[in-house]
């Protein structure tokens, strides 16, 4: 079976390697391209401290207990490394591909050896007011515990030397505070045609002598590192802890992971990297790279707005949905038909309008929520404290677990907890990925239940970026399922009968197989029969086994793939009939939608959950069927222009890697994101 798959590991560094690619297209704004290579190297950063973190483990599980794994994770890591030496390089180029021609629009990212006299004063003046009553260094000769020093934060690796002899040869380190201030500084006197920008880096090395004079140095070396630690949580058991204090030890814990990568400055010297890997405990076995003068290039997503409105892609208004008008209730348009949001292209706000009103309204009794992300400062956490205040009955289940989030989320419920909210406590070992609300209303004596189910989190921000779909429907018969996974929340032991959802870790593995089997049977009898999947990561081994099958007995499969991708297309005598595409935008394709043709029948779902291991056996996950034929027509015409996208769709595991799909002579060009848009956008004109 596994001469058949794609490693998972090597396939996410291909999907990365996508992202690099649109920071390399010619045709994307500059701008744009320069948020790439932050949206590459944060993606990278996060895959070193999980999934290479992982590997390194079971580097060792391997070596003490060999017949626990059936690969060698020392290979996987070797492999790792050769592609991403080979993506740096291109990396790096695209970037003072980049740099240099933003000069042209007369942004020039200076350093410190650029700067005129005026220049040096301002940057002088900036750091004296601004910068240095935050930094603070530390001595290396000081530095009894390097695991305090940050994960991902940049520092700069000092040799101080003083010309006098007045102060013996030193060594020192300067944390970059980019945590606190940003990475840029716009140089006074900037204009239009003629900004200059400095990293925060460089205006610290123009002023080192600010720091340091006064102990008799005059003479600075800089040169930056960084560490990239383990961020995997060890949990604790402990049965006599809370677990929000368990998760909190726990975060403290990622602080002080093992290093997995060490980040240095490739122009420094041996004697101050000897020095540096022998206080900082690094070994041979982890991976040291010598890089450039800068790194954590993530701070380029946040790169200011500058220029002319040429250089960024043109802003997309997210759209009113046509039949959620202003000043009309949610609940009266609900109650007579679905409704569903396509975001980023359509507006979130409906969400929040609909708790506002929720939180008002005499006639509704509860409002129950999952939350995975939420937004830094949440309209939708605001809006359920609102409710809480005005007497309903809110219960939230908060998932301490959301890796990265954990701390925002352990803050969260703590508010939610103060302010007269139920939060529901994390399941040790499950974690609830489903994106669900029910609003239960009385109405003439009976309660109503208004369900919203979502591929996405309920977070304004990333409903900007993120392309997801979500439902809001009045069936009773859904919205009694969604009741029934609150319950099943608080007793996850005792999991009730569905009809309607599909849900993990109970079904859902086995629901799929059972539809990929009628596709099989279908076909055999000469009926219609092909599946279209839509989903960010395909890599549960019996689901592409079972697609594999499906291929071979003929059903035709179309995938469309964001991340992860373990299966191989176009295998002779296995998989010939299946085609995987890669569409990677400016938006980040999120949802999962899945149809099977079910002989001229289409059945249509929507899901919080990928065809992983982890959707499948270790998390809630809900899958819910769309049954409105329009609303069925609207996922199908989407996913058709998808599909048919051949500007910024990539073949997936081809012989090529990430090669894009061809354009016929004569083919218009579509590059589907904007074709959604005008699609979402013709429909609510003809309804206005």
């Amino acid at each position: 079976m596994k001469k058949n798959l794609i490693n998972r590991e090597v396939s996410w560094l291909h999907f990365n390697a996508r992202v690099l690619q649109e920071a390399m297209d010619p045709n994307n704004p500059l701008l744009e391209r320069l948020r790439f290579i932050g949206i590459y190297s944060n993606n990278r950063d996060e895959f070193f401290r999980v999934r290479v973190a992982t590997l390194r483990r079971l580097r060792k599980l391997k070596k003490d207990k060999p017949e626990y794994l059936s690969y060698d994770p020392s290979k996987v890591l070797n492999q790792i490394r050769y592609i991403i030496d080979e993506q740096e390089k291109a990396y790096m180029a695209t970037y003072l591909e980049i740099a240099n021609e933003l000069t042209l629009h007369g942004i020039h990212i200076i350093d410190e050896q650029n700067l005129t006299e005026e220049d040096g004063q301002s940057v002088v003046k900036y750091f004296r007011e601004v910068v240095h009553p935050i930094l603070f260094p530390i001595m290396l000769s000081g530095l009894n515990n390097p695991d305090n020093l940050k994960d991902n934060a940049i520092y700069l690796a000092l040799i101080l030397k003083s010309s006098s002899g007045e102060a013996e040869e030193n060594y020192a380190l300067v944390k970059v505070p980019t945590g606190r201030m940003s990475r840029f500084f716009i140089l006074p006197g900037s204009t239009e045609a003629n900004t200059k920008v400095m990293l925060l880096d460089d205006v610290i090395r123009y002023n080192l002598g600010e720091i340091f004079l006064p102990f008799g140095y005059d003479s600075y070396e800089a040169y930056s590192i960084k560490f990239t630690r383990d961020a995997e949580l060890d949990i604790d058991n402990d049965m006599s802890k809370s677990f929000i204090e368990i998760m909190a030890e726990s975060l403290k814990q990622r602080k002080k992971g093992a290093p997995v990568r060490f980040i240095y400055d490739k122009e420094m010297p041996e004697v101050l990297l000897s020095k540096l890997l022998k206080k900082f405990r690094v070994s041979k076995n982890d991976m040291i790279v010598g890089g450039w003068k800068y790194h954590n290039f993530r701070d380029f997503i946040d790169f200011p707005k500058l220029g002319k409105a040429s250089l960024w892609s043109p802003e997309l208004i997210p759209l009113r949905h046509p039949d959620l008008p202003l000043y009309r209730s949610l609940f009266s348009v609900i109650s007579q038909k679905d409704i569903m949001l396509h975001y980023p292209y359509q507006s979130f706000s409906h969400v929040i309008d609909l708790l506002r009103e929720a939180s008002i309204d005499p006639k509704v009794r509860s409002i129950k929520m999952t939350l995975y992300r939420a937004a830094r400062d949440s309209k939708v956490i605001n809006a359920l404290v609102n409710a809480a205040r005005n007497g309903k009955a809110v219960t939230v289940f908060l998932e301490l677990q959301a890796r990265f989030d954990e701390k925002a989320n352990i803050q969260w419920s703590e508010k939610l907890h103060e302010e007269g909210v139920k939060v529901i406590k994390t399941i040790p070992g499950l974690k609830v990925h489903s994106k669900l609300l029910l609003i239960r209303r009385k109405e003439e004596d009976k309660n109503i239940y208004y369900s919203y189910i979502s591929t996405g989190n309920f977070n304004e921000s990333t409903a900007r970026v993120y392309a997801d779909d979500s439902l809001f429907t009045c069936d009773e018969k859904i919205g009694l399922e969604v009741a029934q996974m609150f319950q099943l929340f608080e007793t996850p032991y005792a999991p009730p009968e569905f009809r309607n959802l599909i849900v993990s870790p109970y079904d859902m593995r086995s629901h799929f197989i059972k539809l990929l089997n009628a596709e099989i049977r279908n076909k055999k009898a000469g009926k219609v029969a092909w599946v279209i999947l839509k989903l960010n990561s395909l890599v549960d081994e019996q689901l592409v086994s079972k697609l594999y099958q499906a291929s071979r007995a003929g059903v035709k499969i179309q995938i469309i793939c964001r991340g992860i991708c373990v299966l191989i297309p176009g295998i002779a005598g296995k998989s010939e009939n299946i085609e995987v595409i890669s569409i990677v935008d400016r938006f980040l394709e999120h949802s999962r939608v899945y149809i099977f043709a079910n002989a001229d029948k289409p059945l249509y779902y929507i899901s919080s959950a990928d065809w992983m291991v982890r959707n499948l056996d270790h998390r809630f996950e809900v899958t819910c069927p769309v049954k409105d034929p329009l609303l069925q027509q609207e996922l199908f015409d989407m996913l058709q222009i998808q599909l048919r996208d051949n500007c910024k769709s990539r073949l997936i595991n081809q012989n090529e890697v990430n090669s894009y799909k061809d354009k016929k002579k004569a083919e218009p060009s579509v590059r589907s994101q904007m074709e959604i848009y005008n699609y979402i956008l013709n429909k609510t004109s003809l309804k206005a």
